[in-house]
């Protein structure tokens, strides 16, 4: 297949919507539902590695970015979190299983999990609906255990209720080897035992060794206040990286929606080492 000249990095496989049929809905919290998606034919759309994007699509409805939330070493399916929030995401939680969408990817770069994460500690800081597209990357580090340090995971969100993926963080990510998981909610809710404080508090809080590289998405206010506190703690702007997909439109550099500075996020993202953003947008 020829290659597309508005992107260098993408052939004309990865423009072409495929059609992907929904095989699992699971309801993560009122308004986040995951959506396993499969070819036709059976097995994954595409290949894709942690942090990269995907368009999917409703025909006649609309079309928005989303972070793949599965893992590449899972070769059966892809999944996306999706909350609800606007026009296509109310039209996308009405859907049943045996629906078809159609999508098309991947998009953007990656966690850099074969190169400069391999062998390091690893921090995961992750608000609200912000964990999806760390969970790609958290489950293919464990799934290669062996090729990374320990694993901190904080995450956060306003209630209990709204806590993503708790299932699989209980019964996976707290059970595994190496592993420790520290989870808060925004306000004390009845029924909740755990700690009640907000993410970027409860980071400085426990006081993390600056001997991890830390990984971070969530809302723009929360990661504005994350990576200040991380700093206070003595860890570099070479230390972080953090992903800014909510900003991809096109994806392909042609809209000028997601410029940062003189970054675009689609052609130079999302993932980012925090050093190499010129300047955060206002509302980070």
């Amino acid at each position: 297949m020829g290659e597309c000249t508005c992107h260098k990095n993408y052939t004309l496989d990865t423009l072409i919507p495929q059609v992907g049929v929904i095989t699992d809905i699971r309801e993560e919290t009122p308004d986040v539902k995951t959506f396993r998606v499969n070819a036709p034919e059976g097995g994954k759309l595409f290949e894709h590695m942690p942090g990269q994007c995907a368009m999917v699509c409703a025909p006649g409805i609309s079309e928005g970015m989303f972070s793949i939330t599965s893992s590449p070493t899972n070769k059966e399916y892809q999944e996306f979190s999706i909350k609800k929030c606007g026009i296509l995401t109310d039209y996308l939680h009405s859907l049943e299983v045996g629906d078809e969408i159609t999508v098309r990817g991947p998009y953007g770069n990656s966690f850099p999990v074969e190169t400069e994460l391999k062998g390091k500690n690893l921090l995961f800081i992750a608000g609200g609906i912000g964990l999806a597209p760390l969970r790609s990357v958290i489950n293919y580090v464990l799934d290669n255990r062996a090729n990374y340090g320990t694993v901190d995971i904080v995450y956060g969100s306003r209630s209990a209720d709204d806590l993503v993926q708790l299932k699989e963080i209980q019964e996976v990510w707290m059970k595994a080897e190496g592993v420790n998981v520290y989870l808060t909610i925004d306000r004390e809710q009845e029924g909740w035992d755990g700690h009640v404080g907000f993410v970027p508090n409860y980071v400085k809080e426990l006081g993390f060794d600056t001997d991890k590289t830390a990984l971070v998405c969530g809302p723009p206010i929360m990661i504005k206040f994350v990576l200040a506190g991380l700093k206070e703690l003595g860890f570099t702007t070479e230390q972080v990286y953090t992903t800014l997909e909510l900003r991809m439109k096109c994806g392909v550099g042609k809209c000028g929606r997601c410029n940062i500075g003189s970054k675009y996020v689609c052609k130079d993202g999302p993932v980012f080492r925090y050093d190499e953003i010129d300047e955060l947008p206002n509302e980070y």
